[in-house]
């Protein structure tokens, strides 16, 4: 059977070339724009950007998700590779396409790549990555699944909107990778791809440019992806695959194999990558990666990374990153315009992201530490729990005391290693260098209070110049 062809609708006729789908990343179109419902919707939010292919031959790609036909509800599924034991602020957009689709009443999949992930995708990569052993795969797939399911949990209870929604389910496809034989799996399914249409890739073609060029195993990696689709449309009627933007070439070896096998029509859809203000694709292998999880990059991180955005970014970032309604959107930037220097939009974001991944008490935490540092409040302090307070200053030394009678400010000081011993350490004190709970000391002999040197949660922040903090929990209070 011939390869399967890009189709184009011009004046009710369908034309193609079976050689096109080489050359589809430079004639790919967007999808109609007439199309209704929710891809309309999400294509003016920007998530949705380019619909792959843009018509099908026995179904088009909005009757998906329309109600009215007996195709309702769908199912859509994404991959998340386990490169690392969390998913960060570059795979958010994804997994916010899947839960539009869940609150539209459609099911989804979050597939976590437990067998992809040693092979390593080369899409949008200069060189190979680094080779992850089989034991550290399963670590980090186990860790995205918790977290992933978490997000999945955070979204059902604290976004709610009356509609009834689909299921969000999480596979791992080490599930079915670990029941094939490499010989009867290339004799199953390497018969049905063509080598030219898998070289003809633009992320295949680019690393076969590239000075170190590309393992077998690199590029034997879309195959996998393909199967994957085919798998989930076999055993789940999965007929859409979501991905970001370089993952196109992936979803279009997916779909011809599909086809080509059962002569059914699926779709790929795309989202956006997400650049640094450098243009740098945010991640792991750039080294600039916000992560999702709580050990990597604390809630008052991811906070802070949404509060610093950029007037220019903060509009476009509340459409794709949040489920507010677009007139919401329009409103919240109507009143930026009159008081720009509340930050209203940027914190609105923060707030609705952060909770999305860290839960309600994820956001309090990250309100309690912005109060903490940037507002100087000691009643945030005193409410702080260890753990906050180990994020929030993460360069900070952590000391354990016991608070003796008459302990003084010096000897708290000098306990914590935070002034040098002698006259200079005594000077650091007496020339206003140093504060407690954000509270200028100037006499180093001083006897500790309780409520003003020391909190009621039986911790002490003491800081040493205008960057230097040390953490101090007291104990036998």
């Amino acid at each position: 059977m011939a390869a399967p062809m890009f189709r184009c609708f011009s004046r009710g006729r369908w034309f193609g070339s079976p050689g096109m789908s080489g050359v589809l990343f430079l004639g790919l179109r967007e999808a109609h724009s007439g199309a209704q419902g929710l891809l309309a919707v999400q294509k003016a939010r920007g998530l949705f950007k380019e619909f792959f292919p843009e018509r099908g031959t026995k179904i088009e790609l909005p009757e998906l998700f329309d109600r009215g036909t007996g195709n309702f509800p769908q199912t859509i599924y994404c991959g998340f590779d386990p490169t690392a034991d969390s998913l960060h602020v570059g795979h958010l957009l994804a997994l916010l396409g899947l839960f539009h689709f869940q609150r539209a009443g459609h099911n989804v999949i979050a597939l976590v790549g437990g067998a992809t992930a040693r092979l390593g995708d080369p899409s949008g990569r200069t060189k190979e990555r680094e080779a992850l052993g089989a034991e550290r795969v399963r670590s980090n797939a186990r860790a995205l699944r918790q977290g992933l399911e978490a997000m999945g949990a955070n979204h059902q209870q604290l976004f709610a909107d009356g509609r009834p929604w689909g299921s969000f389910t999480v596979l791992d496809n080490s599930a079915w990778y670990q029941k094939q034989h490499l010989v009867d799996f290339l004799s199953a399914v390497g018969g049905h791809f063509r080598m030219g249409t898998l070289l003809s890739r633009l992320s295949v073609q680019t690393r076969l440019r590239s000075p170190e060029g590309m393992s077998l195993a690199e590029f034997f990696y879309q195959v996998l992806q393909a199967y994957d689709f085919y798998y989930l449309f076999q055993h789940y009627g999965c007929r859409v695959q979501l991905g970001g933007s370089d993952q196109l070439g992936n979803i279009m070896s997916g779909y011809e194999f599909i086809h080509k096998l059962t002569g059914e029509d699926v779709f790929g859809i795309t989202v956006p990558l997400i650049t640094s203000t450098t243009g740098a694709k945010l991640g792991k292998s750039a080294g600039n990666a916000v992560w999702l999880n709580r050990d990597k990059t604390s809630p008052f991180e991811l906070y802070q990374f949404f509060v610093r955005q950029q007037d220019d970014l903060v509009e476009r970032y509340l459409k794709l990153f949040t489920f507010l309604p677009l007139p919401e959107i329009d409103h919240i930037m109507q009143l930026h315009e009159k008081e720009p220097e509340k930050r209203g939009p940027q914190k609105r974001l923060a707030a609705e992201v952060t909770k999305l991944v860290h839960g309600q008490e994820g956001l309090a935490s990250a309100k309690r530490c912005t109060q903490a540092l940037y507002h100087s409040s000691i009643d945030a302090l005193e409410v702080m729990s260890d753990q906050e307070l180990k994020e929030l200053f993460k360069e900070a030394s952590f000391s354990e005391l016991v608070l003796d009678p008459g302990t003084s400010v010096l000897d708290t000081c000098r306990k914590a290693n935070a002034i040098p011993d002698g006259p200079r350490g005594y000077r650091m004190i007496t020339e206003g260098g140093v504060s407690i709970n954000h509270r200028q000391v100037t006499n180093p002999e001083s006897v500790l209070v309780v409520g003003q040197h020391i909190l009621k949660n039986g911790l002490s922040l003491l800081k040493i110049g205008k960057r230097n903090f040390y953490i101090i929990k007291w104990l036998q209070l």
